[in-house]
């Protein structure tokens, strides 16, 4: 039997179509990308006809190949480019974190003439949502009213998620309102909007209506009430979840609640999470949720016990080492990342985030000269490209050591335009050295950037007060006052008997005021016996004039620095623990001079350890000591 060429041509092709779908399902990348070359070089691929080109496509997209996907895409000739072939290479786009050229991809099909159907839209809507771009969002909706696909559960349901990254939650509402079905799915998307959004408070009563919860809407509350401090409620729910309703938490769930309790400090529900992942392991912990619980001990203050379980993970990739030199830099122990580095090349493969990691740890430790040498040698030895990240770690490094003009020329020589941390970095060791003329050219750049940041506001005037320039630092912060842009507070919490207790400066809001302000008091009376002097160089009170009684104003000095919301805190502290316990604060912006000073004298006086985690790093205070060595 004879066979035509295009009889055998069109035999070959779907051939070869068969294959490429088969190894996409397995992303079996090297295989395909051989019968790529085979097509290539027998000429198969000429004829559109074949649809290989499209074959091609969608098996790249597949395997997570944006580079080879895009490349085929484009080869397609237009006349056989169909909606699918558009969705897929958007997909695939979106799913790896390159979500802005799925976007002007839609621009482009749109100009095509090519109608996008509800999978396109879903794409798209996933994009908007990682981009937080709303202007292409509310293209995409236009789009799925106008073409009728609103009553696509699908499409709904990422329209409503669409909008709740962008924070609309009320046209999340709205989306959901307007629906004729529900699914589980379409609940959950409202529910995580709207705890997000709106708190756990409101957030319960749509838990609550839900006629079916499955394991993400669990978990979505039990996260939102670890985020709040509201231990109790979470482990009231994990039980509900798991001892009367038989439902698992899984690998992802597992993951979530622990990153909450890292950024909220709860050790007592991490250590549960632990114990339960445990007890429901078969063979051995997921590395993703060793990982997790790694950076949960690091991040709650606990990092001997992080290292310990570190050290006996059975397998460690480089999120793992990346965990564990990050847990090291933020608490100051920076030789024994270095020491710990040179392992990771026989497991792991460093990236930037590693280095990341590594600069921070010697910025924090006070290693000058090793920074250089892994910053100097990025490109040339490691095969990485200098990022933001690593100039704001290098200008922090240099900054800390008092080598600033080193700095200053690092930043003023970068190839990329230096961004608000590289910036405020700088500034922030201007603040530490003096550098008031440096310090003011920073501000004007920084104010360009983010006129609404009042950090850089503040710093500034603190120079200036200490530079004994009151009026100027009254006039900075009235420009603030006129704006209308108020300082963020300060804001120290610590967590007793299941719950979270938060205090801002000069609080009196807390049930147990009256018993706190007299720990207070005690405290300062020893404190001052013990040689402690409030430091108020630094303490401004905007719209005092020269007239007022020198004597009035710095006792209001005195008392404001006194009642800082990190020594409420340990007052608490001390009330509600038994003698010796040692207490874990955090705190949202940087420890000032005079609680540091005061804190090292108060885990000498009470015999306590006294760990606060401040933005940028711990500080573990014992017997008189900071392990910070005053270096921050």
């Amino acid at each position: 039997m004879k066979w035509s060429i295009n009889e055998a041509l069109s035999l070959v092709s779907r051939r070869y179509r068969f294959l490429l779908r088969s190894w996409a399902r397995e992303s079996s990348l090297d295989i395909g990308e051989r019968l790529h070359a085979t097509i290539i070089t027998t000429g198969v691929a000429g004829a559109p006809a074949t649809f290989l080109h499209n074959a091609l496509l969608q098996f790249y997209a597949s395997c997570g190949c944006t580079r080879q996907a895009r490349r085929v895409f484009d080869e397609i000739p237009h006349s056989h480019k169909d909606t699918v072939d558009w969705t897929t290479l958007m997909g695939c786009l979106v799913r790896h974190n390159v979500s802005d050229e799925a976007l002007i991809m839609f621009v482009r099909m749109r100009r095509c003439g090519v109608k996008p159907d509800e999978v396109t839209l879903v794409c798209l809507f996933g994009g908007c949502a990682r981009l937080g771009d709303l202007g292409i969002g509310l293209q995409g909706h236009g789009c799925m009213v106008k073409m009728g696909y609103s009553g696509v559960l699908k499409a709904c349901n990422a329209a409503m998620d669409m909008y709740s990254k962008c924070g609309l939650i009320g046209e999340a509402k709205r989306v959901f309102d307007e629906m004729k079905g529900r699914s589980v799915v379409s609940w959950t998307v409202i529910l995580d909007g709207v705890v997000r959004l709106e708190g756990v408070k409101n957030g319960r009563v749509v838990f609550d209506e839900m006629p079916e919860r499955n394991e993400v809407a669990w978990t979505i509350m039990i996260t939102g009430y670890v985020d709040c401090g509201f231990s109790q409620e979470s482990f009231s729910l994990a039980r509900e979840m798991i001892c009367e309703l038989g439902m698992e938490l899984n690998y992802v769930s597992l993951c979530s609640i622990l990153t909450a309790c890292s950024q909220s400090g709860d050790l007592m529900m991490g250590r549960w999470v632990h114990a339960y992942a445990l007890k429901r392991r078969e063979k051995e912990l997921n590395i993703m949720v060793g990982t997790a619980l790694l950076d949960m001990y690091a991040k709650c203050g606990r990092i001997h016990v992080a290292y310990k379980f570190f050290k006996k993970m059975p397998q460690r990739n480089v999120v793992a080492w990346n965990a564990m030199l990050s847990g090291l830099a933020m608490h100051g122990l920076g030789r024994t990342a270095l020491d710990i580095f040179p392992q990771m090349f026989k497991e792991a493969k460093p990236d930037d985030v590693t280095f990341t990691s590594v600069l921070s740890a010697c910025s924090h430790a006070g290693l000058v000269d090793h920074g250089c040498f892994y910053f100097s040698n990025l490109e040339s030895l490691y095969g990485i490209t200098p990022k933001m990240e690593h100039y704001a770690c290098m200008v922090d490094l240099l900054g800390r050591a008092g080598r600033l003009e080193e700095a200053e020329v690092l930043v003023r020589k970068m190839p990329i335009r230096p961004n608000e941390a590289v910036l405020g970095s700088l500034l922030g060791s201007c603040s530490i050295h003096g550098k008031l003329q440096l310090g003011e050219h920073l501000l004007q750049e920084l104010v360009q950037l983010d006129p609404q940041n009042t950090e850089y506001h503040i710093l500034l005037s603190n120079m200036y007060a200490l530079a004994g320039k009151r009026n100027r630092a009254n006039s900075l912060r009235q420009v603030l006052k006129k704006r209308g842009v108020r300082k963020v507070p300060g804001m120290s919490s610590i967590h007793v008997g299941g719950q979270v207790h938060q205090f801002s400066a000069g609080d009196k809001s807390h049930p147990r005021t009256r018993e706190v302000y007299s720990m207070l008091d005690e405290m300062i009376r020893r404190l001052r016996l013990a040689g402690y002097a409030p430091n108020t160089a630094s303490q401004i009170f905007a719209g005092c004039d020269s007239l007022e009684d020198d004597a009035v104003e710095q006792e209001e000095k005195e008392l404001a620095v006194i009642s800082h919301s990190e020594k409420l805190a340990i007052c608490f502290g001390f009330i509600s623990t038994r003698p010796g316990v040692p207490l874990y604060i955090f705190k949202n912006l940087r420890i000032c001079q005079d609680c540091h000073s005061a804190i090292k004298i108060v885990s000498k006086i009470y015999n306590r350890e006294i760990v606060i985690r401040d933005r940028n790093r711990f500080h573990c205070f014992k017997e008189g000591s900071c392990s910070c060595s005053d270096y921050w």
